[in-house]
């Protein structure tokens, strides 16, 4: 045995006479040798322990100079690949949640590519606030006195918490006591915030009075979530924004709401549910409020808050600012996109987001159409293909309960297997530009609500 052993590891060629092979000289040439040479490594040495444990050479090292130009491959295919959202949600968590307009992509490369006037005054060669010029253009839009800007909507609301109450009491309703994705839960916030949570109300109505009674000399905030990812129907009542606001100006304390989505338009003109808005919040007195910059906005990753002037300045000077602040490519990419909010008219066209959001079903339908029969041919082995309506949702985990008509290819394992579907599913995950899907109810759904390029669908599933 052990004789074997040894004649297998002969068989190992060594890294010299591998460097020297016509088909590995490219690669060191644009690689370099360093990376080349880790990897022959490392594939010796997965030669090795599977010939201790096996006795005997891996598959691939029938052919050393074809196994490394594929991991070379996959070592430089990026993490982040582009796939085809066909998943039935919009604002996709998972998948990055909004498309940027391709005028905040540009603003991104220019950024990119060239010294930026990020924090440096032209008008006084001096040291000016990366916020300044975003912080403007918000008060256009919302009619706040003033803003700020910062990594993400859960970094904008601990912030607030932390600038404004901490070490004090904040007054919230039971109903509002939020859970978002990855555990981010309100009452988990206010402690990291430093501050005392105070449930008022009950989980299905809370009144003005609830609040009024919890007021006490430690109260140091009155505080709105807006539920964007769950809804409570039947017998129920909340405060509005505008009693809360004219309670915290009686009793001398501050108001602030998390709006989680917070769409900048209204969205019932477009046959779209309503949201609130945050200039709704601000026109009735509230002082402070926070929303996202990659959900309904349509820009990228970013937490907004808008507000009053005093408190937005002491949230600017707040120590935390500086560890949660966006990066000049989150600065551009968003003031690319709030600018198109200076031109309403053309949101639907320029805007991503709002464009895919309002498809009509008809159009998709007839996208579904000239799909399916080539979709058809190709799968109709193993598959019963149908195109069926469906509707999809505005986000996964946010705005998960409203839904819209759409239209979506079906498949159905002629085996009845689910793992038939799910094996067809691993497999479009695995492809160049993977394609995701939902599966529901025995069938695995493409809803192509998403789906701009029909052409290149099928290219990428090799029809």
């Amino acid at each position: 045995m052990t004789q074997t052993i040894n004649s297998l590891y002969r068989q190992l060629p060594s890294i010299d006479k591998l460097l020297r092979e016509p088909e590995i000289i490219p690669l060191v040439e644009v690689h370099g040798q360093t990376r080349v040479v880790n990897m022959l490594r490392e594939m010796q040495e997965q030669a090795r322990f599977n010939i201790q444990q096996h006795h005997s050479l891996p598959e691939w090292s029938d052919n050393w100079v074809a196994s490394l130009h594929q991991r070379v491959r996959q070592d430089q295919a990026s993490a982040l690949k582009p796939v085809f959202n066909l998943s039935g949600t919009v604002l996709h968590t998972n998948l990055g949640r909004a498309l940027l307009a391709e005028s905040a992509i540009d603003a991104v490369t220019q950024v990119m590519r060239s010294p930026v006037t990020l924090e440096y005054s032209l008008d006084g060669a001096s040291r000016g606030h990366r916020d300044r010029a975003l912080a403007d253009l918000l008060c256009e839009l919302t009619g706040a006195e003033d803003a700020c800007i910062v990594n993400n909507n859960a970094a904008a609301v601990l912030l607030v918490l932390a600038a404004v109450a901490q070490g004090k009491q904040v007054i919230v309703s039971r109903g509002e006591l939020v859970e978002i994705g990855g555990a981010f839960r309100i009452p988990d916030v206010m402690v990291q915030a430093g501050c005392r949570l105070v449930e008022v109300g009950t989980t299905n109505r809370t009144h003005l009075k609830d609040y009024q009674q919890a007021i006490n000399p430690e109260t140091g905030l009155l505080m709105k979530v807006h539920a964007s990812n769950y809804s409570i129907e039947g017998f129920t009542a909340d405060v509005s924004g505008e009693s809360l606001a004219q309670l915290g100006k009686v009793s001398q304390i501050p108001t602030a709401i998390d709006l989680g989505s917070g769409s900048m338009i209204d969205m019932t003109k477009y046959g779209l549910p309503a949201e609130p808005m945050p200039k709704d919040y601000l026109s009735q007195g509230i002082d402070l409020v926070t929303f996202s910059g990659d959900k309904l906005l349509g820009g990228p990753q970013a937490g907004i808050i808008v507000g009053k002037k005093p408190w937005i300045e002491a949230i600017q000077r707040y120590p935390l600012k500086r560890a949660l602040r966006a990066d000049k490519m989150t600065l551009a990419a968003l003031e690319a996109t709030l600018r198109l909010y200076q031109y309403p008219e053309q949101l639907p066209q320029k805007l991503p987001t709002l464009r895919l959001l309002t498809r009509a079903q008809n159009e998709i339908y007839d996208m579904a159409q000239q799909l399916l029969p080539r979709i058809q041919a190709y799968y109709s082995e193993k598959f019963l293909v149908r195109d069926e309506p469906c509707h999809s949702q505005i986000g996964s985990g946010s705005l998960p309960v409203d839904r819209l008509p759409s239209w979506a290819l079906t498949f159905t394992a002629i085996d009845g297997r689910g793992s038939t579907l799910e094996k067809l599913a691993c497999q479009w995950r695995n492809l160049n530009k993977p394609v995701i899907g939902r599966l529901y109810d025995g069938r695995l759904w493409l809803d192509l609500r998403c789906l701009e390029d029909e052409n290149a669908l099928l290219q990428a599933l090799s029809l």
